[in-house]
């Protein structure tokens, strides 16, 4: 396969963040070449090298999370420490942290402090709230996120109590948006002739920017969107339906067209042809016997079957993919979402494929997360330290 150049070649990016919502953010630039310096605290690093199942004491989540980045330990709280930022960001285009408000500043290493020393950095500040507003100070999660940003309040059953998503969606939200921040300011500076400038992501406001007509239907309405389970709200048909063989099948048959493809395919052609079904509104008021006509065929096939029949209808449809399912399905072999690569133990890993694809630039996997510090005589030999000092500042507890 030829070798295409990256997009983000020669871009260098300084990580001070842990755990997600940073780090997610500058994996998705390391993975189209920019040159990402994760910092870490020198006696555990990251906290996310300890998350959920570990190979010899490493996560494997740290594997994909870190992907592409070197590892530099630094005590934050030190002086000495804070000097070697400083010298860092003399030559860093994007900074991206995601502590509380005020932290970096307590230390002397904020936003005012680093501009005087590069004024075309970019910083992108993560954090649950925001950099101003009556809860900056307030510690926030994504899962605080999620709530504060109204997604909560929708995931679940109307008679039970709100659940959550599988996944730390708040972070991986404000993460994105970091990142678009970040390409975003790179552009301004580059190309339209501006300067460096900061970004303001909250983790509570990358949620609640996803939450589709939300506000204005309450606005115009009064309507307060509830949970609805398995179906999407003010659409139909688009829900879970049981099949003979006890598994789920998930139908969006909520296009006028394809409503009428999905009853012609399922034998019910009146409500194929019936006025009140005409158009979604009329839908939605008729979801529950949709619902129901649409089951009464599905619990008479396997899953197989119903994905053939409604596959040949071109009605949108699919199964619940587990990570089973995943890693044999054809799909995402052909397009490299499933990745091996060789841990330095010599044990293969799957990982993730790179999103998104660019058909010029594309991303790239050259290395998965790093050791702790691994890069340490590296980063610190281009900033002119010593062998000597190097170990002195090790010896100080500084890195």
């Amino acid at each position: 396969m030829e070798s295409k150049e990256t997009p983000l070649k020669n871009v260098k990016v300084l990580e001070l963040g842990t755990l997600i919502a940073g780090p997610f953010a500058s994996k998705i630039l390391a993975e189209f070449g920019a040159e990402v310096i994760k910092v870490e605290s020198p006696e555990k690093g990251d906290p996310l090298r300890n998350w959920r199942i570990l190979h010899q004491d490493t996560s494997l989540w740290w594997y994909v999370q870190s992907r592409n980045k070197k590892s530099l330990t630094l005590n934050l709280k030190s002086k000495e420490g804070q000097e070697i930022i400083k010298k860092l960001v003399r030559d860093i285009d994007i900074l991206i942290e995601n502590f509380r408000p005020g932290t970096l500043e307590k230390w002397g290493i904020g936003w005012e402090d680093l501009k005087k020393i590069n004024p075309h950095l970019i910083m992108v500040r993560v954090s649950g709230y925001g950099q101003s507003g009556p809860y900056k100070d307030k510690p926030g999660f994504g899962s605080i996120g999620e709530s504060m940003g109204g997604l909560r309040y929708l995931t679940g059953y109307p008679d039970r109590a709100p659940v959550r998503v599988g996944i730390s969606l708040g972070d991986s939200l404000a993460a994105l948006y970091g990142a678009i921040g970040a390409l975003m300011a790179i552009y301004y500076r580059d190309v339209n002739n501006g300067t460096g400038q900061f970004i303001d992501v909250a983790l509570y406001e990358s949620v609640f920017s996803v939450m589709e007509g939300l506000l204005p239907e309450y606005n115009f309405s009064n309507f307060i969107r509830e949970r609805t389970g398995s179906s999407l709200a003010g659409i139909a048909p688009s829900n879970t339906y049981k099949c003979s063989d006890g598994k789920y099948v998930i139908i969006a048959g909520n296009g006028d067209s394809i409503f009428n493809r999905l009853m012609k395919a399922i034998n019910e052609e009146a409500a194929a042809n019936d006025v009140r079904y005409a158009d979604n509104q009329g839908r939605v008021k008729h979801s529950k016997e949709i619902d129901k006509l649409i089951e009464n065929w599905t619990i008479q096939h396997t899953l197989d079957q119903v994905l053939e029949v409604l596959d040949e209808a071109n009605v949108p449809c699919g199964k619940i993919y587990s990570v089973e399912d995943i890693v044999d399905d054809p799909h995402y072999i052909e397009r490299d979402m499933i990745i091996e690569k060789e841990m330095k133990d010599g044990n293969n890993i799957k990982v993730p494929g790179i999103v998104p694809k660019l058909s010029e630039t594309p991303g790239i996997i050259n290395s998965l997360g790093p050791e702790l510090g691994e890069h340490n005589a590296e980063i610190l030999e281009k900033l002119g330290f010593d062998e000597t000092e190097q170990m002195v500042l090790k010896e100080n507890g500084i890195v």
